[in-house]
């Protein structure tokens, strides 16, 4: 959804709020694309704090359906977000520079599900677990450990013993 600012820009306001309906359905990474299975519909509030120097709050939350990493189940993480953000539309090199970094920015236009999706990517954890004991995937056949055991033999002896363990083989009594 984009955010005319071109009323705020033009002095005639110094203020303003929008109610932003989110059409987004997905959340999409370099590592995976995350449902969105709720989300809040924020207020943005866009208020002029100095000459053509604005700031941009809101507040929001999502529930992704995000894999544990370690058995792959889906579980459901609430991400919370809030914005607080400057934007400086004042006219020098290095405030054009800083505008063209924001990707949220497009002239007099404010994308605000760009926005809301690099506060979410910010408030990502590192990785998400459906519990604290969970078992995760057997490493030989790929079994959920938590729904039960599989039969494989998972011991893991140091590759550097396997000579030792080819001896013991070989002379091992019958």
């Amino acid at each position: 959804m984009l955010l005319d600012l071109s009323e705020l820009l033009s002095g005639n306001c110094l203020k303003k709020t929008f109610h932003v309906t989110l059409l987004i359905k997905q959340f999409v990474l370099p590592e995976g694309t995350y449902e969105i299975e709720e989300k809040t519909e924020p207020d943005i509030t866009i208020e002029q704090i100095d000459n053509k120097k604005y700031l941009v709050t809101g507040a929001g939350r999502v529930t992704l359906s995000i894999p544990c990493a370690r058995c792959l189940d889906d579980v459901s993480y609430t991400v919370s977000y809030e914005i607080e953000r400057e934007l400086d539309f004042n006219e020098s090199n290095e405030s054009d520079e800083r505008l063209e970094e924001m990707s949220y920015i497009d002239g007099y236009h404010l994308d605000v599900e760009k926005l809301i999706c690099s506060e979410i990517l910010i408030n990502m954890p590192l990785r998400v677990l459906c519990s604290e004991d969970c078992k995760g995937l057997c490493f030989k056949c790929g079994a959920n450990l938590n729904k039960g055991e599989c039969g494989c033999d998972r011991e893991q002896l140091d590759p550097r013993m396997s000579v030792i363990q080819d001896i013991f083989k070989n002379f091992k009594e019958v």
